[in-house]
């Protein structure tokens, strides 16, 4: 039926149907005669096992979705694998999703594949539309593709960061519609940025005949995301979303799921990937999905809300014991910034020593943004760069709840983070007190003068 199975497979279930699709592919064929320069031949046992013997990829030198002869049983898989990761996206709230395929490459480099489907649209074209979103792999993905990003800065409303839609519309009126590729939006991001707004952006695109697309890396585990997603469609122009399998199925890094809802535009995407590629992303997600089920998923991403309320609701907590505070952003689902201004002003080398802190004590994934840092990517210079603003008012600590969380992670999180912030304080203290005694004997010497 092409649909992730109601309830998981145990993992003797999963293996036997493997070794099935295996024995379909030649390299495995007893008295099979290769003389060919791709026989599928691996040299080392381990490496065959790893793989469970699916040595021939996916996809033929034209068309990353096509059968290969050789490889019935890496065909299927590939096949299959995109039926159900298909339903996977729609029973996370994308229901009118048409066609999608995994493709071997993380996010940046999938995006980079749908810029370069589009330029054969749009040959005259050269900009692309960009709400600012300060990560690296997003920016680099248009200047890889041979484009000119247009960075939109975002609007402070309250703590939040958001699109500025007239400043879009006024800049596709200035450089002219058939001169832009595309919009290039977000919506799973670092607080106190919060996801695009998708349906305004959808009507603009709509409006202007201009295509759009969306980099949803780590959305699909978010239903707020994935209704962003959906209303755009509805009430406008999506062509295509991205969304990285590491981050959404908690498989290894190395593949992503381009999909939309035109099904000839994402097979024209798929033929754009030039040569085969590498079945390991596909077998990876098709194990976890068959092992999960669509239950096992969907528990995951019922676990996966409570634990976001819960983290938000203990950080508020321990923001107010440090008189910080837990930053409003009521429009990001998954990611939550507590501000640092405390530390900030007694001492800011305070704001990164408590970022290096944090990691030595093992503490992964949380990002310390201090004010006004300066970076240069590809020629191009961000102000204020990670805050998604060139002076966001205060530094701020980053927090996320994303699919696997557990509480122990959220508990021993907390905790660690209390005994840094509590160090932290005593040190810029010390140093203040010693930086006034200081100032105290230059006055005096200069009195005494």
């Amino acid at each position: 039926k092409g649909k992730c199975p109601e309830d998981g497979w145990d993992e003797s279930t999963v293996e036997l149907f493997l070794h099935e699709l295996a024995i379909m592919d030649s390299n495995n064929f007893l008295g099979n005669c290769g003389v060919g320069e791709r026989e599928g031949r691996v040299a080392s046992g381990l490496v065959a096992r790893r793989h469970y013997r699916l040595i021939h990829g996916i996809g033929r030198s034209g068309d990353i979705s096509a059968v290969q002869p050789k490889a019935a049983g890496s065909s299927l898989l590939n096949k299959l694998t995109n039926s159900l990761v298909l339903d996977v996206i729609k029973l996370a709230g994308v229901r009118t999703v048409t066609n999608c395929f995994v493709v071997p490459m993380a996010t940046g480099m999938s995006l980079t594949l749908c810029f370069l489907t589009l330029r054969h649209k749009r040959p005259k074209a050269k900009y692309i539309i960009w709400p600012r979103i300060d990560q690296k792999s997003c920016f680099k993905s248009m200047i890889t593709a041979g484009f000119e990003p247009v960075v939109i800065e975002n609007v402070l409303e309250g703590d939040e960061l958001r699109t500025d839609t007239e400043a879009v519309e006024t800049k596709i009126k200035a450089l002219g519609a058939e001169n832009i590729l595309c919009v290039h939006s977000t919506t799973s991001c670092f607080a106190p940025r919060v996801p695009d707004r998708l349906e305004e952006l959808a009507v603009i695109c709509a409006n202007y005949d201009i295509p759009h697309i969306v980099n949803n890396a780590y959305g699909v585990q978010s239903s707020k995301c994935m209704h962003l997603i959906q209303q755009g469609a509805r009430v406008g122009r999506i062509d295509a979303f991205v969304q990285s399998l590491d981050k959404n199925f908690m498989v290894p890094v190395g593949g992503a799921v381009i999909a939309g809802f035109n099904e000839s535009f994402i097979q024209e995407i798929s033929k754009m990937y030039p040569g085969r590629a590498s079945a390991s992303p596909s077998l990876d997600v098709l194990i976890t999905l068959l092992s999960l089920g669509a239950s096992g998923y969907k528990q995951l991403l019922k676990e996966r809300k409570e634990m976001f309320f819960y983290l938000s609701s203990e950080l508020k907590k321990l923001a107010d014991t440090h008189n910080e505070r837990l930053l409003d952003t009521p429009h990001n689902p998954i990611s939550l910034a507590m501000s640092l201004k405390n530390l900030d002003e007694n001492n800011c080398a305070a704001v990164t020593q408590l970022g290096s802190m944090l990691f030595t004590r093992q503490v992964s994934g949380a990002r310390v943004v201090p004010c006004g840092s300066v970076q240069t990517v590809n020629n191009y210079t961000f102000k204020g760069f990670m805050s998604h603003a060139n002076d966001y008012p205060c530094a701020y600590l980053n927090a996320a709840s994303a699919i696997g969380i557990k509480k122990q992670d959220v508990d021993i999180f907390l905790k660690r983070l209390d005994k840094c912030l509590k160090t932290c304080r005593k040190e810029a203290t010390k140093e203040k007190c010693v930086n006034e005694i200081s100032n105290s004997n230059t006055g005096t010497e200069q009195l005494e003068d």
